[in-house]
């Protein structure tokens, strides 16, 4: 019983470690922190199914999700959209998908935030590929394989750290990075992606700003034909905060259309007896 303690604790100690490796101010900062063969054997809660996440059809039959005003309206209603794309609260780590997108710092090495927890998650293996990859540049995005998370792809994306004095130049920087993890997503036949809050965490970006470039760079991908190819897009976010923040504008970007009326029953016409000839 001593043996197995101690072993928890050192797991927990290393996942802490590596979710606290940098900040903003080192965007290069790296976690070469290694793992004990032992400490990578996954002892996590259960995955979450994709059959599991509900889609935003789902959220606004249910009222979670209420129909904005048409002042609000950016786009208009298509049902199908809102069968490809889910709100999802928890840890993105769990989500079982074709991939799961990181918000990686540039040397790709592990940082804070859910970078640390997708690194301290998916184990030393993934540290040593990332370690091939030559880091990444603000806005760009790359993969790599899941290891042991129950995705099969990271997608790692670079997201900007937020200043007011750039506000243009750091929207422009976000919506790169959405928009590059889809296109690495299409061109490695992934149907199913799961984002998280890029650069909301300690890149400092403010949430409904990102919020809003997430959403319209995600519907304008779905409009065309290669972003046909994507089955699923799913938002996860970790805060009650956060939720509400989608929550509110994601049915200005994915608005759901009035619901056409039963026709009126047409009525038999009556039988028409032939009248004999006089």
């Amino acid at each position: 019983m001593a043996i197995a303690f101690r072993w928890c604790h050192r797991l927990r100690t290393s996942i802490t470690v590596a979710a606290k490796m940098s900040t903003p101010d080192s965007p290069n900062a790296s976690s070469d922190s290694e793992f004990d063969d032992e400490e990578q054997i996954p002892i996590r809660p259960a995955s979450v199914k994709l059959q599991d996440i509900k889609t935003i059809a789902a959220l606004f039959e249910s009222g979670v999700l209420k129909p904005a005003t048409s002042e609000k309206l950016q786009y208009k209603p298509d049902p199908t959209l809102l069968e490809r794309v889910s709100l999802y609260q928890g840890d993105i780590t769990r989500v079982d998908v074709d991939a799961i997108v990181n918000a990686a710092n540039r040397s790709l090495l592990g940082s804070g935030g859910v970078d640390g927890a997708i690194h301290a998650a998916a184990g030393r293996k993934l540290l040593e590929e990332c370690r091939e990859l030559n880091g990444c540049l603000t806005g760009e995005s790359k993969i790599t394989r899941g290891y042991n998370l129950p995705a099969r792809h990271i997608i790692h994306t670079v997201g900007p750290v937020y200043t007011v004095r750039e506000k243009e130049e750091k929207a422009a920087q976000l919506t790169s990075s959405y928009k590059t993890s889809l296109e690495v997503a299409v061109e490695n036949a992934i149907r199913h992606v799961a984002f998280p809050s890029i650069s909301t965490g300690i890149y400092s970006y403010p949430i409904v700003s990102a919020t809003r470039i997430a959403l319209d760079t995600v519907r304008k991908c779905l409009e065309t034909e290669e972003g046909s190819k994507l089955e699923r897009v799913i938002f996860v976010v970790w805060s009650d905060k956060d939720k509400e923040v989608y929550e509110t504008l994601i049915p200005e970007y994915f608005p759901i259309g009035e619901k056409p009326e039963s026709p009126e029953p047409v009525a038999e016409p009556e039988s028409v007896t032939a009248e004999p000839e006089a």
